[in-house]
């Protein structure tokens, strides 16, 4: 029955059909070969190098036992495969002993290297914790909300950000990838939107974490007082504020410290949407009226706009799957539209893209 179903098509087409069955299967695999680059430090150390480096400079770098070069060859060939690196082999490339030729960065990987990247999100996505809920995917889909809870706790009995307050290794890693994300990410706004942050007196950066989102605000806008709120746990006793930057230990669902705006960075993708509607709800709260120059700041995907564009419409697909994890959601336009009216925000909010779907926007009351 098999073979007849496949009897109409062409061996080229079947071959490419294997290959995209095998691309899926051993997805992972892609996964792990980039969290061992970047646990190795290659892509740092071709960056030193000046980007590029033969696999005999990449194992000395990375301090690879002599016996596993050849494995080391085969990371590198999977990750040159797919657009992490390029690779030129023959005569006249610069080749080493080894015939492997010159490994370079690709413009992806070069979101890996530099003081402004984002290579701490990959230890805390490919972690244990994270990878290991999604076998629980399955029962997840086939239960109760109400008794499973998100994908996370139905493999844990526990949400993440409880794992994280006890455990020291999953809230380090997450920590260090927000504060990467926010950092990169902020930059690029300042540049691209600064203007949404001219005029305000003070800000409130919502589950902000050690502040690095509202260090880049504070030294771009050194006349904003800005205020981080965020659990205790992630605060911590060490953290302390830093000229107009202040730390404030606190719970979002329940109050937030009043101030012009209220800065919500990749949060409301975390929740659902009834929770969503109460963040907003405490938000609106915070700030005066729209004419005193009150508004909310969201920075977050707006999904649904790739336009035929596979990558940018698997990265999308692939990241709102990966916030069932934690029961959010990445949003279309109508769906944040519907959140923003449920919490009593004015309907003529401001969508501003930055990069493709990470947008900024604003919503005023």
């Amino acid at each position: 029955m098999a073979l007849r179903l496949l009897a109409d098509v062409s061996p080229q087409d079947l071959l490419v059909a294997l290959a995209e069955l095998h691309s899926h299967v051993l997805g992972y695999v892609k996964s792990m070969a980039l969290k061992c680059a970047v646990d190795l430090g290659i892509p740092e150390a071709m960056h030193r190098r000046g980007g590029a480096a033969t696999l005999t400079d990449i194992a000395t770098d990375a301090a690879v036992h002599p016996a596993k070069v050849g494995d080391l060859r085969r990371l590198m060939e999977l990750l040159s495969t797919t657009g992490m690196f390029t690779v030129a082999n023959g005569e006249g490339t610069g080749a080493d002993d080894s015939g492997a030729g010159v490994y370079k960065l690709t413009t992806a990987c070069r979101f890996l290297v530099g003081s402004l990247n984002l290579s701490p999100m990959v230890p805390f996505l490919v972690s244990p914790p994270v990878v290991s809920s999604f076998f629980s995917m399955c029962d997840w889909l086939r239960s109760e909300p109400a008794v499973t809870g998100s994908l996370f706790e139905q493999a844990y009995g526990c949400s993440q950000w409880e794992m994280a307050s006890s455990n020291a290794t999953l809230n380090r890693i997450l920590n260090d990838s927000m504060v990467a994300d926010s950092k990169l990410f902020l930059e690029v706004i300042i540049l691209d939107k600064g203007r949404v942050f001219r005029g305000l007196s003070s800000l409130v950066d919502v589950g902000g974490g050690h502040g690095a989102a509202t260090q880049v605000i504070a030294t771009a806008f050194p006349r904003i007082k800005c205020t981080v709120l965020d659990l205790p746990h992630v605060i911590g006793q060490d953290v302390t504020g830093d000229g107009n930057v202040n730390f404030v230990a606190g719970n979002m669902f329940e109050s937030i410290p009043p101030a012009n705006a209220v800065l919500l960075k990749n949060i409301l993708h975390d929740w659902g949407d009834e929770d969503c509607i109460k963040i907003l709800q405490r938000c609106k709260e915070a700030i005066p009226a729209r004419n005193a120059g009150g508004k909310v700041i969201i920075i977050d995907m707006v999904i649904g706009s790739a336009q035929g564009n596979r990558k940018i419409g698997e990265m999308e697909a692939s990241q709102n799957m990966f916030m069932m994890c934690i029961n959010g959601m990445e949003r279309r336009e109508d769906e944040w539209r519907k959140i923003f009216s449920d919490a009593g925000f004015s309907d003529d909010y401001k969508i501003m893209p930055v990069l493709g779907p990470y947008s900024v926007i604003e919503i005023y009351p």
